[in-house]
C-alpha cells in the first residue's frame, strides 16, 4: 500500500512544527536571545520541511521493510 502524497505533507508539517519548537528552545538556552531563537527556527522551519518531504516521498518508492499481506494474515 502506498501513501499518498497529502498525507506526507500532513506529516511533515506535524513533524516540522514540534522539530521547530525544539530548535527555538534549545537555541534560546544557547544564546539567550529570543530574537536569535525565533530567527534560527524560522530558516530551518522552511528547509527541513522541503528535505522531510522529499525523503518522506523517496522512501514511499521503496518496499524496503515492507509486506505484503497473506491470505491467512489478519485483516482489520
Amino acid at each position: 500500500m502506498q501513501e499518498k502524497a497529502y498525507r506526507s505533507i500532513v506529516k511533515t508539517i506535524s513533524w516540522r512544527t514540534l522539530g521547530t519548537l525544539d530548535t527555538m528552545v534549545i537555541s534560546y538556552i544557547i544564546t539567550g536571545s529570543l530574537t536569535m531563537a525565533a530567527s534560527i527556527g524560522s530558516i530551518e522551519l522552511f528547509t527541513k520541511m522541503v528535505l522531510y518531504y522529499y525523503h518522506e516521498r523517496a522512501w514511499n518508492k521503496t518496499d524496503f521493510g515492507r509486506h505484503k499481506l497473506g491470505v491467512n494474515d489478519y485483516h482489520i
